[in-house]
């Protein structure tokens, strides 16, 4: 089998350069003390509080959070604005807007203001054992964005509800962070939304792009729940940040749009016909369990600034799009990270510790061994690319498949893509259970009626000489080969994508 050459080393000429970097980046931040009922119970009884006036002690703070909060709107020289319809309202178009007006100046841009729910708990009373605690509940509370222009993560917001225990949420991306670092590093580069369509030297905006450092987002994450949230200046501890989304890009950037369009419109066409579900599993790293019951597929939408692939896998997601006309981006999308395993230091509860291959932990520090699992996934999508374009190789495969080869003194005719009884052999050894269990005789004859346990004897040694098929072992089983996979990958693009549209189409004229 002929080896695949990669879209960069193709398209080496018309690429101007490639990076990998942290895409959109969510974080909470909990109070570890006072998230959950026993922990807030102990911490009203630590202040003289009956438990049964919780709500009572809670107004305070939310008090404290409303004027911090219109103190800032003043001296920023803002006003609140205040939200109906969270769902319905788009937040980074407004906030685009103003930018567009002030300037991209370090600095408090504008304050929502939203009825959203929140955590929140209540006080019970057991009858029976005479115990009075706390309860978890869902409600509902005012929630501030402070969005705001850091001079080093660029435009950020965090998300502040006004109720106990002040669950927080913040937003940075890492395109804008990266910005802050080549203005500071002195390289030119142009910029549009989070996107870079140019630097002036790549290599260099990718090593500064590798060193974006969890210490230094923890300091700065407390400093901002700090101004933003004066609750933590009343309670135990600080805050613990945790993972809640986290998406990593990987962006081919093509001088010119005429270089990107066909490739662009080639690989759609391609990844829509032939990405399968076990297949959007290996992207991520995993095997698809028979078990799995969550959603997985693929979906395909127009955006305002181009188009969107998305595969999906409940907890994560596979995207490619173009960005501006001018980036091809490859972005995984993580909303669960401890979905992934990596090798770690586990802690036991008895104190020992042992390294072992464990699932990741939600912490911010988590990113740097994130960053390396995220990577792969985009290079095993881009690889699986490479091979659906790369058509050098195949078309000498499939020109191989259709000469006769001769083994033994005896001769096995090739196999006739456009052939009905050739593809319906290829698309027999092709079903899923063959993948599985292996592919029989047996399996075959159930696949195309008709054919004695000789003749599909015959075309299974067709197959085996023409290198599409292994034998397992001493068992009268066979297996697809690396190069069978890549030829009937090849037969049924031909079938799909060429010679049913072209036949319905001469029908019509």
């Amino acid at each position: 089998m002929t080896a695949v050459t990669s879209l960069l080393t193709r398209y080496a000429s018309k690429i101007a350069g490639v990076l990998h970097c942290y895409d959109r980046v969510i974080v909470s931040g909990t109070l570890l003390g006072l998230c959950h009922a026993q922990g807030m119970a102990n911490f009203l009884r630590g202040q003289g509080v009956r438990l049964f006036d919780y709500p009572k002690f809670a107004e305070q703070f939310r008090e404290e959070i409303r004027a911090n909060a219109e103190r800032l709107a003043q001296e920023a020289g803002i006003t609140i604005e205040h939200v109906r319809s969270p769902k319905a309202f788009r937040k980074e178009d407004r906030i685009k807007a103003l930018l567009a007006e002030r300037g991209t100046a370090p600095g408090l841009v504008h304050i929502f203001s939203a009825m959203e729910s929140c955590p929140a708990f209540y006080p019970w009373h057991n009858k029976q054992t005479g115990e009075t605690g706390l309860r978890h509940k869902e409600s509902q509370c005012l929630h501030y964005y402070f969005y705001f222009i850091d001079p080093v993560c660029g435009l950020c917001y965090l998300r502040v509800p006004t109720w106990l225990p002040c669950r927080l949420q913040f937003y940075c991306n890492g395109h804008n962070w990266l910005a802050g670092q080549l203005r500071k590093a002195g390289l030119a580069f142009t910029q549009v939304d989070n996107t870079f369509t140019a630097i002036a030297d790549w290599a260099a905006a990718q090593a500064l792009a590798d060193q974006f450092s969890p210490q230094r987002l923890q300091r700065a994450l407390d400093r901002w729940a700090r101004h933003y949230c004066p609750v933590v200046r009343h309670v135990p501890g600080t805050y613990h940040w945790s993972l809640h989304q986290v998406e990593f890009a990987t962006d081919i950037v093509f001088k010119r749009p005429e270089d990107l369009r066909p490739l662009y419109e080639t690989l759609i066409r391609l990844a829509i016909h032939t990405v399968q579900p076990a297949q959007i599993a290996g992207f991520l790293g995993r095997k698809l369990d028979p078990r799995y019951q969550g959603e997985l597929g693929t979906d395909f939408r127009t955006r305002p600034y181009g188009t969107c692939l998305k595969h999906y896998m409940g907890w994560a997601a596979l995207k490619l799009y173009d960005k501006f006309g001018l980036v091809l981006r490859i972005e995984t999308t993580i909303n669960d990270v401890s979905e992934l395993k990596h090798y770690r230091t586990v802690e036991h509860r008895d104190g020992t510790r042992e390294t072992k291959y464990a699932p990741m932990q939600k912490t911010i520090y988590s990113l740097a061994p994130l960053r390396e699992l995220l990577l792969a996934a985009n290079a095993r999508y881009l690889a699986f690319l490479s091979e659906l374009t790369d058509t050098s190789g195949g078309l000498r495969d499939v020109e191989g498949l259709g000469h006769s080869v001769t083994r033994q003194g005896r001769s096995y005719r090739g196999f006739n893509l456009f052939c009905r009884q050739d593809l319906a052999i290829l698309l027999a050894v092709l079903r899923g259970e063959g993948m599985i269990s292996g592919i029989t005789n047996r399996m075959i004859r159930r696949a195309c009626p008709g054919k004695t346990s000789a003749h599909v004897s015959y075309l299974l040694k067709r197959c085996r000489v023409h290198g599409l098929l292994k034998k397992c072992g001493h068992h009268f089983k066979y297996y697809l080969t690396q190069t069978g996979k890549h030829l009937l990958l090849t037969a049924l693009k031909l079938r799909a994508l060429i010679v049913i549209p072209t036949m319905a189409g001469l029908e019509q004229v």
